[in-house]
């Protein structure tokens, strides 16, 4: 197996991961300081969100210079230590690519908006107005038209989200070059994979048609950029072929991984899992976000994954990410549980969102306190993303461990309880299961090549599968219920985990009744 097939992936957000230099915004200084964090929990791979350089107009998917890092965050120097010494300590480094866009301060785009006739001017998406305005009427995603107006040349050039991040022009080929070979400077330091960021918005229709309306879009309640289907500014065909073109890329080094963000129906994202031959490349599978919470649901989303994926195919999961509220907050602290045991027991590569494995929740912004220029821009439709990018608590002590300074941010509450030193001591805590669960799996040739089954139990509130391979046969029973049930299981069984982590249930099950309690999740053993 590759190594991104059997690691557990943690995504770090490094402005509120961990603050060395007392200024209360996150560093590599701190990511390094913890390394012995992430082989205590059992990770094998960090994915960090962007440490460019950048205005930090969207916290650093506005990248001013692909090849440096930010000194907020530190410098290319430390950044080489933190991938040495997690090398050291077998983990792997994925960093986060940000192909769509640039910041309105990269040298290109200074270039570009400079004159029509800079070389430079093609390498973004730059056109004159209509009679009445804008080009079309194609939307940000952050809030308004996408189209933003240039005094200088009197166009309008496109951004898919902040007018600060215009749109490059994956139409031309000097633009792709330039691309690549930012994925080789890093290769070439070190990194071991890239997670390729709003891919599927990279193409955009060569005739620039107007996206048709969306009759279901309910103005006032409904997010203002779903006014619109967007068949014409993202999720082209094109988008594959340069998938493509970075797996061929990767393929210049040794045992490196590429992971494309796309939210899209399993069917639109199949395609994606076939973009390499040589298998380095998956895109996130984020159909479990927001997904109704049933026993049915959940069970025919996993099939239609299992029936359409290889054995050779990376499938994955996501549970949560810096874009998204929190699993607890979305879901509640048992079925945050459930879904936890979910992720770690199915054929999968699974993603952890910092805090997740404590069980963190979103955090209170109030007004004076909000960062994140989407709340700003479409306020109070709750799109902000500050209550999930909160700081990771570390300790019971003020600023919970994150810093010794005010943070950018405040803490959650609830940090005095919800933190790694005191959840290290409650044995039935979120920390504890996470724990448990990557542990077992790490260890367990079952969970991580073992073929996957559908196990029927009678009961439509249960849903049930296997994992085996060879002798090693493991049960999964979750209970998407709110009321306890029972099942009948044949053969032997020993616990191995309760997503409640109750010790005194550990051990030998009733082979003929097995009990679950609502929302809870069952890990069981099969004796041969």
């Amino acid at each position: 197996m590759k190594w991104f097939q059997k690691s557990v992936v943690y995504e770090i957000y490094p402005r509120s991961f961990k603050d060395t230099n007392h200024d209360g915004v996150g560093d590599l200084r701190g990511v390094i300081q913890k390394l012995d964090y992430f082989k205590e929990l059992g990770i094998g791979a960090l994915w960090l969100a962007p440490v460019y350089t950048s205005p930090m107009a969207d916290f650093g998917y506005d990248v001013a210079d692909y090849c440096g890092v930010d000194p907020i965050f530190g410098t290319i120097r430390e950044l080489d230590d933190l991938i040495n010494k997690a090398h050291e300590k077998e983990i792997k480094v994925i960093m986060d690519f940000v192909p769509n866009h640039t910041s309105d301060k990269h040298p290109w785009f200074e270039a570009s908006r400079s004159s029509e006739d800079d070389p430079k001017r093609s390498w973004y998406i730059w056109k004159k107005g209509k009679k009445d305005g804008s080009p079309n009427n194609w939307l940000s995603t952050f809030g308004g038209s996408g189209w933003e107006y240039d005094d200088k040349t009197q166009s309008y050039y496109y951004h898919s989200f902040l007018k600060e991040q215009p749109d490059l022009n994956w139409r031309n080929p000097e633009v792709k070059e330039a691309m690549k070979n930012v994925l080789r400077f890093w290769l070439d330091r070190g990194v071991d994979g890239f997670r390729v960021d709003v891919v599927y918005y990279i193409f955009k229709d060569a005739e620039f048609k107007d996206n048709p309306l969306n009759p279901q879009f309910v103005p006032g309640t409904d997010n203002p950029y779903m006014e619109q289907i967007h068949v014409y500014d993202k999720g082209l065909p094109e988008t594959l072929g340069v998938v493509k073109e970075f797996c061929h890329v990767l393929e210049e080094y040794k045992d490196k991984c590429l992971i494309s963000e796309i939210y899209a129906p399993f069917e639109k994202l199949k395609p994606y899992y076939a973009a390499c031959d040589t298998k380095i490349h998956f895109p996130f599978n984020m159909n479990l976000i927001g997904l109704n919470w049933s026993a049915e649901d959940y069970r025919s989303l996993v099939e239609e994954v299992e029936s359409n994926l290889r054995e050779d195919d990376v499938p994955n999961y996501i549970l949560g990410n810096h874009d998204k509220s929190r699993v607890v907050s979305r879901v509640g602290k048992p079925r945050a549980r459930l879904l936890a045991m979910l992720q770690m027991t199915l054929r999968s590569t699974p993603f952890i969102y910092y805090g997740e494995e404590l069980g963190m929740e979103n955090g209170d912004i109030h007004e004076d306190e909000i960062r994140d220029n989407f709340e700003k821009h479409v306020p109070g439709m709750g799109l902000g993303r500050d209550p999930m990018r909160t700081p990771m608590q570390w300790t019971a002590e003020q600023y919970s461990g994150f810093s010794e300074a005010r943070p950018w941010l405040p803490v959650a509450s609830g940090y005095a309880e919800c933190n790694v030193v005191s959840e290290r001591g409650d044995p039935a805590s979120f920390l504890n299961l996470y724990k448990k669960l990557i542990h077992t799996r790490n260890t367990s040739d079952a969970l991580l090549k073992g073929k996957y089954e559908t196990v029927d139990v009678d009961n439509e509130e249960v849903y049930a599968y296997s994992r085996a391979y060879e002798k090693e046969k493991f049960i999964v029973l979750l209970n998407f219920s709110d009321q306890e049930q029972k099942i009948l299981l044949r053969g032997r069984y020993v616990l191995v985990c309760s997503s409640f982590m109750d010790k005194a249930k550990e051990g030998n099950v009733d082979s003929r009744r097995v009990t679950l309690r609502p929302n809870e999740g069952q890990l069981l053993r099969v004796e041969v």
